[in-house]
């Protein structure tokens, strides 16, 4: 059975445009959350991460896109063009696209929007990337939650291990808009400073905006210098509460144990967690149990959000990115806003940015609705 790698990629985000920018300022502890005092999008002071607008219309600029383009769009498609140009291959009928998304294009369903209201509909936002980079296939729409971009990687091996595509290309993108802020503000989620995930004295979570994009093949010849081998992942939904994990992390624990079982490895080969980590009390709770139930406890782990906030159906594919990074540099990345284990189990929060030699990394995502996922990779360079 042939492996399937993950390759060229590209972030869109507060921290910068490439992936390699991104990751160096999280290497020197940068966060893109800040202040924002705009009643546009929410009625009071909130703490986010914000893609700067002027950056944004210059660099969809260079695309020269014909016709009229949502915010949403607009990111996902600079993001996607890098790693299709990067990537070099012809978009034959070989090629898959997916479009991974929790909320797409929300916004226009707002009453001051000059989009119509169709434009809402996620296979509309597939349709569109689709004939933008005019790709022979529909796309594919994978939205779960916040499993979404990790979901997506799961859902791109399984075709191309059955032979439907040689290789797929992911984007996936969500943003912050008044439904999300409002929503997430009705459970009493939202913090007023930024995030602490597993930390005593965290307040609760941060919304953050991002596209990311990256190439899955089955291709070993010209890969990225950070590429990656998709070990194994699992996936299991908990079935506890809409938008409660279940207590016990049931189903992070199954998810997990699945994708350990399909990557044929011991606990003992994972160097490094890239976990889920929002800062509310239920899920970092959950996490940590699940982490203790499969003898994980001491693997190093962190949560990106204190550099992002939680980037919805976006955060897996965005994590697992910067992981693949991690593994690149040899490098472990401080878990930002965290001073003080908050949760009933041990785990070991990376609290120093440090170099480690590192082979193969875990990446955990856990989303309303019960959604759990997980997936393993590994160094190519080290095959």
């Amino acid at each position: 059975m042939s492996k399937v790698y993950l390759s060229y990629n590209n972030i869109v985000s507060s921290l910068g445009f490439d992936s390699k920018t991104v990751v160096n300022n999280i290497h020197n502890e940068v966060s893109g959350l800040q202040l924002v005092e705009d009643k546009s999008k929410f009625s009071q002071p909130f703490i986010s991460s914000i893609i700067d607008e002027k950056t944004l219309s210059d660099s969809f600029a260079k695309l020269k896109a014909e016709g009229n383009f949502t915010r949403l769009e607009q990111m996902m498609l600079t993001s996607l063009n890098s790693v299709i140009e990067a990537s070099k291959i012809p978009l034959t009928k070989r090629v898959g696209l997916i479009v991974s998304t929790t909320k797409g294009n929300i916004d226009v369903l707002d009453k001051n929007s000059e989009f119509p209201k169709e434009r809402a509909y996620l296979d509309v936002l597939g349709q569109v990337i689709k004939d933008f980079f005019k790709f022979q296939n529909d796309a594919i729409v994978v939205s779960n939650a916040c499993v979404s971009g990790v979901l997506a990687l799961a859902v791109a091996k399984r075709y191309i291990k059955s032979g439907v595509y040689d290789h797929v290309f992911i984007v996936s993108g969500d943003m912050v808009t008044k439904f999300i802020l409002s929503g997430f503000n009705s459970f009493q989620a939202l913090s007023s400073e930024r995030c602490k995930p597993y930390c005593k004295n965290r307040t609760g979570i941060n919304i953050g905006e991002v596209a990311a994009s990256v190439f899955v093949t089955n291709d070993k010849l010209n890969l990225a210098e950070e590429a990656v081998t998709i070990l194994g992942e699992g996936s299991c939904n908990d079935a506890n509460h809409i938008s409660g994990p279940s207590r016990t992390g049931e189903g992070l624990f199954r998810s997990i144990k699945s994708a350990i079982k399909e990557a044929n490895i011991t606990n003992e080969r994972i160097d490094y967690i890239s976990a889920h980590g929002t800062a509310t009390p239920f899920n970092d709770e959950m996490e940590a149990i699940a982490f203790n139930r499969l003898g994980l406890g001491e693997v190093p782990l962190n949560s990106l959000k204190g550099y992002f906030g939680h980037t919805l159906g976006a955060s897996g594919l965005l994590e697992t990115i910067i992981g693949m990074h991690s593994l690149n540099n040899n490098t472990l990345y401080t878990s930002l806003g965290f001073e003080e284990l908050g949760v009933s189990q041990p785990i070991n929060v990376i609290t120093q940015t440090t170099t480690k030699k590192m082979d193969i990394f875990l990446k955990t995502a856990s989303g309303f609705g019960g959604s759990n996922l997980a997936a393993i990779f590994k160094k190519v360079n080290n095959e």
